[in-house]
């Protein structure tokens, strides 16, 4: 009974926040016009806040005027003066909190300040209206009357400063507040264990007789939890293990490399829920049932500009705030957040499939793409292609990477996929053929620069051995958290990397 109680109380607070929710569709503008001008105002006596001159500023064309945009390189200095105690430097205060990225973009990590208001005001907050809106679609849900499993990374102490470092996910479980934490499994000490194997095992222990009806994670490292969780209690599908299993909140990577590989799991249909979060914040929500566009927060403490990518390596590129917006062109986003984060290019691509209200999908990284020969593919390309070829050579493909062969004086260039498959398509040739054909259809430099093989030579596929991947990962002290394989990349250092490790196998 008292579960029960517990979880008619949980449906009923956060159906509250649906109103909020469309009060910034309705009115998207104005509250990111009023967000901006919030954000100055609390961060005009910080260092960075006297240097520009916040006091003085009040319409978006002074801000975007005096403040530059900027990467991590910019602000590396200064982020390490916070992370040794330093106050008042970009946001009011000290900030005890750093996410360090997983570093696919580079070999070098990535530390982002988490203050306070911007786990309370952005992450949970968002993770509020995630639920929200799923309760909104499925009025009937029962989701609150069990449990819900989450797979976090591990934080560590910066030693002599009291400050704090480890992965978004470790950083918010630490943190979590007591309404989510009375549903979620598996218990803190668990679920900030720092080696990920032990962890896993542990995870599946403690979960695995539980009545789990959510999962919130990345979902390439959920389907290796998944998977272990049937070995452990020898069963065909997850439906035997939890019953009232209903919903996947997922993020960090794109879901249809692994759809197949999902459904096999599942003796009855679930749902899935993509999210985008990163470290600088938590940015949307797939708000609509069957649509996987996502919906853009815009009063979670994160003031969004837009590069268009064509400019994004120009001196000065053109920087537009969101009701300039044209759909279906590629954007870098631009964020400042109530982390003290102002102008920042985070790395990301979007793309606007609807500006009322304003709808994204993800198209790619900024720095994670192959365009060694002037083809421009982006992500985006290659999850289209992938699935459609897979569909079409009934092929399971668990994960992959790709980046350049160069034009050498006896072969025209190409690219170089390496595929580890769940399930191998029947005829290799026939596989490379279809997806080449896919990536034609979806990208017209790709097809220009493939014409005769004068530029482009048909791709390479490269087969990896089982595990090959998830060695990769080990080796570089990658497994578990929100570390994912790099997809794209404008050089072969990936590729020699992993390969490199294919012949220890």
């Amino acid at each position: 009974m008292i579960k029960y109680l517990s979880g008619y109380l949980t449906s009923t607070f956060l159906k509250k926040r649906i109103k909020d929710i469309e009060f910034f569709m309705r009115y998207p503008i104005e509250v990111q016009n009023q967000l901006i001008n919030q954000l100055i105002l609390y961060a005009k006596d910080t260092e960075f806040g006297k240097k520009y001159g916040f006091r003085d500023i009040k319409k978006y064309q002074q801000f975007s005027e005096r403040i530059p945009i900027c990467k991590y390189s910019d602000l590396e200095s200064v982020i390490k003066r916070i992370r040794r105690g330093e106050k008042n430097i970009l946001w009011p205060g000290k900030v005890k909190w750093f996410a360090k990225s997983s570093g696919t973009t580079s070999t070098k990590s990535k530390y982002i300040p988490v203050t306070n208001v911007s786990m309370s005001e952005c992450h949970y907050k968002a993770g509020k209206d995630m639920l929200s809106i799923y309760i909104h679609n499925h009025p009937k849900t029962e989701i609150f009357f069990g449990k819900a499993v989450r797979l976090g990374g591990s934080h560590e102490l910066y030693k002599n400063y009291n400050t704090f470092y480890g992965d978004l996910s470790s950083i918010l479980i630490k943190n979590t507040p007591f309404w989510a934490e009375k549903i979620c499994i598996p218990r803190k000490k668990t679920a900030l264990m720092s080696e990920w194997e032990t962890k896993l095992e542990n995870i599946v222990i403690e979960t695995g007789l539980k009545d789990v009806r959510i999962l919130f994670g990345v979902c390439s490292w959920l389907l290796i939890f998944l998977k272990r969780l049937l070995k452990k209690f020898d069963k065909k599908k997850i439906n035997e293990i939890w019953p009232n299993i209903e919903v996947i909140f997922h993020g960090g990577v794109s879901l249809k490399p692994y759809i197949l590989q999902y459904q096999n799991l599942f003796e009855k249909s679930i749902h899935y829920y993509d999210v985008y979060s990163a470290s600088e914040g938590f940015f949307a929500i797939q708000d609509q049932r069957k649509v996987e566009d996502l919906l853009l927060l815009l009063n979670h403490g994160i003031f969004y500009e837009f590069i268009p990518v064509e400019d994004i390596d120009k001196i000065n590129p053109k920087i537009i705030p969101i009701d300039k917006v044209e759909l279906k062109k590629n954007y870098a986003l631009v964020v400042s957040t109530n982390s003290g984060l102002w102008r920042y290019i985070i790395g990301d691509t979007i793309k606007f499939s609807s500006i009322s209200p304003y709808r994204i999908s993800i198209s790619g990284r900024t720095t994670h793409y192959i365009n060694s020969f002037g083809e421009e593919l982006i992500i985006e390309n290659a999850e289209k292609a992938l699935n459609a070829t897979c569909k079409k050579t009934d092929s399971i493909i668990h994960e992959y990477t790709a980046g350049p062969i160069y034009i050498g004086e006896k072969n025209s260039g190409s690219h170089e996929w390496i595929i580890e498959f769940k399930k191998h398509p029947k005829n290799l040739y026939y596989f490379r053929d279809i997806l080449d054909n896919e990536l034609k259809s979806v990208n017209s430099d790709y097809e220009i620069k493939r014409y005769k093989n004068i530029v482009l030579g048909p791709p390479v596929i490269h087969v990896a051995k089982n595990g090959l991947f998830y060695n990769w990962l080990k080796k570089n002290k990658k497994l578990g958290g929100q570390n994912k394989i790099p997809r794209l990349s404008n050089d072969r250092k990936y590729l020699d990397s992993i390969l490199e490790i294919e012949k220890k196998l």
